[in-house]
């Protein structure tokens, strides 16, 4: 039988993404991003190992070479040190550093990493229920004791239940509004919540009745209008999130429209140019430029159709 669409996005987005991992690496020469944007790829590379690393139907796993670059940098004390250069994000870098060792590393610089964080980033003060919700879900993972509220207390509070769509607009001889639902910053707190509350797809996200119907409306309205403007990235995150709210997306109208969108956009080398297709990368750009521009929405595809096209999945939501 051929690969399916989903199939075929995430082969490719697999691919090019282990073209490039020269780039992914903080201390190659060719990677000439600032200090922050090495981390975070880095970051975003251990993530999609964590979570989606698997074999393929040939029985050998398609990240196994950026499997084997996360296990290096994990155990490299000059890593965590590159978190030192973003104050305002150092102590985020840390828990999710320490959260995503890989298993079976020497995971001393983890721990190092951990025993810096101030005590105040792990307790709930001043901050808003979606970053609670992401301080939770790695200090879990991590292992790390805290102060945030048990998720039946932040559910109630959080983007899914609490974000309400815009009021629509029609544009004049259409049926297609002129108005996002929300606005983008919104869309991806709504995305991330369900992520961390749905550990990616392993589990129920815990919402249920009228919420789990509010958050899955929330989510169609906005893929409508990512699929409408071309935002590759949203719409790949919105798929994903369709999932864990426990839908098969190639079974909703605008979940099977945005992975149509995203292989309308997957260049024959598997990447996707940007996060939509007005900030696209220009053509004749440099392979350092092309890869700040493509990575995180390539990489998000990618893991978006591994978990939803892996034959061990299955919607974890609660109808």
């Amino acid at each position: 039988m051929p690969p399916s669409l989903l199939e075929q996005l995430s082969a490719g987005a697999l691919d090019w993404l282990g073209g490039n991992l020269d780039h992914f690496d903080p201390f190659s020469a060719n990677t000439g991003a600032t200090t922050r944007g090495k981390a975070k790829a880095a970051l975003e590379l251990g993530l999609l190992c964590h979570r989606a690393a698997r074999p393929d139907d040939s029985g050998t796993d398609p990240l196994s070479g950026a499997t084997a670059l996360v296990r290096k940098l994990w155990q490299d004390p000059d890593f965590p040190r590159l978190f030192d250069d973003s104050p305002a994000y150092a102590s985020t870098y840390r828990l999710v550093h320490a959260a995503l060792a890989p298993d079976g590393i020497d995971d001393t610089q983890c721990r190092e990493a951990l025993a810096r964080l101030d005590p105040d980033f792990l307790s709930p003060g001043g901050k808003s229920p979606y970053r609670r919700i992401e301080i939770r879900y790695y200090a879990d993972k991590a292992g790390v004791r805290h102060g945030i509220e048990p998720y039946a207390e932040l559910i109630p509070h959080s983007p899914l239940v609490a974000l309400r769509a815009a009021a629509p607009g029609l544009a004049a001889g259409t049926a297609r509004s002129t108005v996002e639902p929300l606005t983008v910053p919104q869309a991806y707190a709504l995305t991330h919540t369900a992520f961390y509350l749905g550990d990616f797809g392993r589990r129920s996200p815990r919402v249920a009745g009228a919420d789990l119907d509010h958050a899955r409306d929330l989510t169609h309205r906005m893929l409508l209008h990512c699929v409408t403007h071309d935002l590759w990235d949203l719409a790949a995150e919105l798929v994903l999130t369709q999932f864990v709210l426990g839908e098969d997306p190639l079974r909703t109208p605008w979940g099977a429209a945005a992975v149509e969108c995203l292989a309308r956009a997957q260049r024959p080398d598997g990447a996707i140019p940007g996060r939509s297709a007005e900030l696209r990368a220009a053509p004749r750009v440099t392979a350092g430029e092309f890869f700040r521009k493509a990575y995180h929405t390539t990489l998000v595809t990618a893991l978006m159709a591994s978990i939803v096209s892996s034959p061990s999945s299955s919607p974890r939501g609660i109808s």
